[in-house]
């Protein structure tokens, strides 16, 4: 089987890479512009009939595009989340119309969730930023392009190796700056939010299920923890592991608080239907997560 993973490079897409490179007969390739990529794929640039040539010599059974954009301005968001899909999509028609495709989405695509209601797939998109929507944008790419293919909408990854780019991942750099200094003060943003965290080595764990699944798939499948956590748990557990012996301060203007807060202050996935199409639940728990997230960054 050989599977083409796109976006490789990043937080998921490693993840994902990894965890298909274990998997018995399977030939992984890697997209990108990277020139020790395998194909040469810049979705939010190359041309389909270019990326259709790519895809006829590397002749790949399945597709995974990890490739996405979490910051940037709205261009760069459209360019990699919104025309990159559309692109991928037309590429494959032409050259592996066969060739499943598994995308990865986002929970942002819901927008505002209702509390104590977890989000089903039906439910309507209403995304609130630049992020969100151009996410949005490229799961109607796909899910209208008639290939066998399947949106994995992913929640708030969290785990091994989370980059300072995702909230997780830049209060575990805080408090690794902050050490044990009983004066140090953590000044964050709003963190009353309630966010859906899923491990990212279970969100790999349902590409690889998504991949290989007989038949075909749902267009769309939630991936999350299938719980609502107060953004204030995820960084009091945090600075439990790290051993913080200074202050939180809870509402100053900084970067490391949650810049959706106001506007989704609760987002929760339903699961279920991972768990019908592909016999998926989180393996891993937030606790978990966190401790190999602060676990993997320590130094030796």
């Amino acid at each position: 089987m050989r599977i083409l993973v796109l976006g490789s490079t990043g937080y998921l897409g490693a993840h994902v890479a990894e965890r298909l490179r274990a998997l018995p007969g399977a030939q992984v390739l890697v997209g990108g512009r990277s020139p020790a990529a395998d194909v040469d794929a810049d979705l939010a640039h190359v041309r389909p009939e270019q990326l259709a040539k790519a895809f006829a010599s590397a002749a790949p059974d399945t597709v995974v595009n990890c490739a996405g954009a979490t910051g940037g301005d709205a261009v760069t968001l459209a360019e990699v989340n919104a025309r990159g899909p559309a692109v991928l999509c037309a590429a494959l028609r032409e050259a592996a119309p066969a060739a499943r495709l598994v995308h990865l989405g986002s929970a942002a695509e819901y927008g505002p969730g209702t509390p104590d209601t977890p989000v089903t797939e039906s439910a309507a998109t209403h995304p609130v930023g630049p992020y969100g929507a151009t996410k949005l944008a490229g799961t109607v790419a796909v899910t209208s392009s008639g290939l066998d293919a399947v949106v994995l909408r992913v929640g708030n990854p969290v785990g091994p190796g989370a980059p300072p780019t995702g909230l997780p991942g830049r209060i575990a750099a805080l408090l690794r700056e902050a050490g044990r200094d009983p004066e140090a003060v953590l000044r964050l943003g709003d963190l009353s939010a309630h966010r859906d965290f899923v491990d990212v080595r279970d969100v790999a764990r349902a590409v690889v299920l998504a991949a290989t699944a007989p038949g075909p798939l749902p267009p769309v499948l939630n991936l999350g923890g299938g719980r609502a956590v107060p953004v204030r748990d995820l960084v009091r557990n945090l600075a439990g592991l790290a051993g913080f012996r200074g202050r939180i301060e809870e509402g100053a203007a900084s970067p490391a608080g949650s810049a959706r807060s106001a506007q989704v202050s609760w987002q929760c996935s339903d699961i279920s239907a991972a768990e019908e199409a592909l016999g998926w639940r989180p393996a891993h728990s937030l606790d978990d997560a966190l401790a190999a997230l602060w676990e993997g960054g320590r130094t030796p």
